[in-house]
């Protein structure tokens, strides 16, 4: 009986020291890892309906329901409880950046536009440039050839030759006087 407690005490000790030593092996992998060391990739995300500024600024009150649909798409949320009233909502996450959230409202009297409630919006360019990142760009070449670069890719030939003899290059092929069908012929 002993040595069974014995061994059970020597397990549960042995389990006790390599947790300990595990959480002291912890304790100093921190300090040498910042934060930023493991981060979780995070992809652009844009969510909802996008609605630019020049699209705000084709509403008119007075426009028919319809109108406003082919000018802003579909709602986000069309409630049947505000039966008049459209919400568009959209909002673009890129990683290192905060989130950008946007929202436009549109109010109606019947079928008829009446108000339109809104943040600035973004203008259709502006919206573009911010999901693209600008790569850079390494040294480019030059783009301009001198004289002696040019003469490097000219054919030598000599002007006597070219007169006797006329060649392809500078003759254009005869044309056909008549070209066949585009479809076969009824029977």
């Amino acid at each position: 009986m002993t040595a069974s407690l014995t061994f059970r005490l020597s397990v549960h000790g042995l389990a006790a020291l390599l947790l300990g030593a595990s959480l002291v092996g912890c304790g100093s992998v921190t300090s040498s890892v910042s934060r930023d060391t493991f981060k979780p990739f995070v992809p652009e995300i844009v969510q909802g309906n996008f609605v630019s500024n020049e699209q705000r600024q084709a509403l008119r009150p007075g426009m028919a329901r319809a109108q406003v649909r082919e000018i802003l798409g579909t709602p986000l949320i069309a409630s049947l409880f505000h039966a008049n009233r459209w919400d568009y909502a959209f909002s673009i996450q890129r990683q290192g950046v905060p989130a950008q959230n946007f929202r436009l409202t549109v109010y109606f009297k019947g079928d008829v536009l009446e108000q339109v409630d809104s943040d600035v919006l973004p203008s259709e360019s502006e919206f573009a440039g911010r999901l693209v990142r600008p790569r850079p760009v390494g040294k480019l070449p030059p783009l301009q050839a001198s004289e002696e670069d040019l003469k490097k890719f000219t054919p030598a030939s000599t002007s006597s030759s070219r007169a006797d003899a006329p060649s392809a290059a500078t003759t254009p092929a005869a044309l056909p006087r008549s070209y066949p069908p585009l479809e076969p012929a009824v029977r």
